[in-house]
């Protein structure tokens, strides 16, 4: 079924014959005769889905039940639908803004609403986090793998088509944001091993990067040319909390010069790199100076030597810190070696405009390279050197066994992704730490949790791999130390609040000493400690330090509306708002605020209840 093993209609071709369709659904109609009326589809994760092609697939598959589509990925990225009457009022006007326009993938939104016909079926390696939560077609076809072992899971399920969101430049194509696996495949079907036809649908606002991303035009036996591109997805970034900058503040300390670096999306993401520009300029030393917690990890010198990452994902933290030029240690010419990427869209603007000659020190290789050892290892163990594999989880147990893909009782939030793989090389690689952050406690239904617990219900990493916890409270160093060590090492880090109840709990079971008590240092560990540690440097710690969709007025919202939205869930917490509104000492911007919501500027006897919360909200949070 090679490219080129049967004669393809299209309205026009490539110079080497690849035919080239305007009309999608007349592509479809090629691609379920080359086939047989059997597609087996593999579609990249996140951004590189071909949203037309794979829309007018299911729309023929759906009409037609006679036909047969098998579609594996992962990431399928959706928009959130707004479910309250204030998201739907701080959203909707800025939907299409922050999360860009592309129309929903049609197979998810027939998962969504239980429509998806019995001749359709769609299996995931990895969620958007939450995503499919309660959602039971999803949790069934769900296919839990380490994102190395993805690529032989969907090699057994015998792929027939490969199609994927491509930019192209003259003669040739790239897989740009998803050289992950598909580079893989690309090079498996010309050995020999697979045999799939690859179709390309054409969006040239994604980068074009080039390198072992790029494929030439006679790799591919149809392209798609939609009369209108699709709009690229972006994730807004989200506001960097004190205990997510806190977390950042320890990390930094555990990278060293000369090092390697992989870190994820998401605001620890944001915080841990934005720490790392601080530190290069000299502007953490005061905020270290002032911590109320006993520091971990010496490594606090600028970074003359620079660094080099490895990463399964390119985030825009990393483009940050390779601006800067702190991500400057190369390997075969490149500064950063990458699976995929998702992310705002300035992030890949950033990238379409860089010169050539710099967006090739950026190179887009298979995770089989990233994330694994295997294959020219000695090249990649004198290339990673002094590692950091930096990643987040949920919840940790006192043993350092770690949660981050599904939770209580078994249900998938996202998936293990890499996870697991950072810790393989982590421990494979001489002088190498995988490290594990998370805030020590999170909020849901309005009760307050602590996220360093005694065991744990779901484990994506053993205990047996444990390395480095940090939370907002400090580092837990536990590779290679006993259970009763590991446990006092990260009750230390836990909040203060739980921290008599993990005491407890670990002593009733034999496993630590029953006159051990917490150490002088970590028995405040608070939030208000935190802010006593962190107000003072504000002016450091920017809410959005690699920028934002969002406006100023609703960057002044969304605190507002995350202290709204914990209240809702008890009736005293939202009176005591509403009571605000009254009492509360006005927010500066009080008027402009309530009308981007739709609510009158100035109160008024007869606005809904919802109103006066929220103006109680804004003036508690001014």
């Amino acid at each position: 079924m090679g490219r080129g093993s049967r004669p393809i209609r299209g309205g026009r071709a490539l110079a080497d014959g690849s035919a080239v369709h305007t009309d999608a659904d007349e592509m479809v109609r090629e691609i379920f005769e080359a086939t047989g009326g059997a597609v087996r589809l593999a579609l990249p994760l996140g951004l590189g889905k071909p949203i037309t092609l794979v829309n007018a697939l299911v729309r023929k598959a759906a009409a037609d039940p006679s036909l047969s589509l098998k579609i594996f990925t992962a990431l399928t990225l959706r928009r959130p639908d707004p479910s309250s009457d204030m998201e739907k009022r701080f959203l909707g006007p800025a939907i299409d803004r922050l999360f860009g326009t592309a129309p929903p993938l049609l197979y998810a939104q027939m998962i969504a609403e239980g429509q998806l016909p019995d001749n359709i079926e769609v299996s995931e390696f990895f969620f958007q986090a939450g995503s499919w939560l309660g959602n039971d077609y999803a949790q069934r076809h769900y296919i839990s793998a380490n994102y190395t072992h993805a690529r032989d899971v969907l090699i057994a399920q015998r792929p027939n088509v490969l199609a994927q969101l491509m930019p192209r430049q003259g003669n040739r194509f790239s897989m740009s944001s998803n050289t992950d696996i598909s580079a893989d495949l690309f090079s498996f079907r010309a050995a020999g091993v697979l045999d799939f036809i690859a179709v390309a649908e054409v969006n040239d606002a994604l980068p074009f990067m080039d390198g072992p991303a790029a494929i030439d035009e006679a790799e591919l036996a149809m392209v798609l040319e939609p009369e209108s591109q699709v709009d690229l997805f972006s994730i807004p970034r989200q506001p960097v909390t004190q205990a997510q900058h806190a977390i950042g503040a320890h990390v930094s300390r555990l990278v060293p010069d000369g090092g390697t670096l992989q870190i994820g999306i998401g605001g620890i993401g944001d915080a841990v790199a934005h720490a790392l520009l601080c530190r290069a300029r000299g502007e953490m030393e005061p905020i270290w100076n002032d911590a109320p917690f006993p520091l971990q990890g010496n490594e606090v010198g600028p970074f003359e030597t620079g660094l080099y990452a490895v990463s399964e994902m390119l985030v825009g933290g990393l483009v940050a810190l390779f601006d800067a030029g702190i991500l400057r240690r190369e390997v075969d010419g490149a500064c950063i070696h990458a699976g995929f990427f998702v992310d705002a869209r300035d992030m890949y603007a950033r990238l379409r405009d860089m010169p050539p000659e710099r967006r090739a020190k950026i190179v887009m290789m298979p995770v089989s390279f990233t994330n694994a050892l295997y294959g020219d290892e000695a090249a990649k163990r004198a290339a990673r050197r002094d590692a950091r594999f930096i990643n987040g989880a949920m919840q940790v147990s006192l043993l350092g066994d770690a949660m981050s893909d599904a939770a209580k009782p078994g249900h998938v939030v996202s998936g293990v992704g890499g996870q697991f793989n950072f810790f393989e090389q982590a421990l494979a690689l001489e002088g190498a730490h995988a490290v594990l952050t998370l805030p020590a406690t999170r909020e849901s239904g309005g009760k307050l949790t602590s996220n360093i617990v005694w065991q744990l219900p779901v484990t994506t990493v053993p205990r047996h791999m444990r390395d480095v916890v940090v939370t907002e409270y400090g580092v837990a160093f536990l590779r290679g130390q006993p259970d009763e060590e590991v446990i006092k090492r990260l009750i230390c880090i836990a909040d203060s609040r739980f921290q008599p109840k993990l005491l407890k709990r670990a002593k009733s079971e034999g496993q630590l000493a029953r006159d051990w008590q917490v150490p002088e240092g970590h028995a405040s560990n608070t939030p208000g400690t935190l802010a006593r540690w962190l107000d003072p440097h504000k002016h450091n710690l920017s809410d959005f330090p690699f920028g934002t969709d969002f406006t100023q007025l609703e960057q002044e919202l969304l605190p507002a509306l995350a202290r709204l939205k914990a209240a809702t869930v008890d009736k005293r917490d939202l009176a005591a708002l509403i009571w605000a509104s009254f009492t509360g000492q006005p927010h500066p911007k009080e008027a402009a605020l309530m009308e981007r919501m739709g609510f009158p500027g100035t109160q008024h006897i007869l606005t809904p209840p919802a109103a006066w919360a929220l103006r109680g909200a804004l003036r508690r949070t001014g």
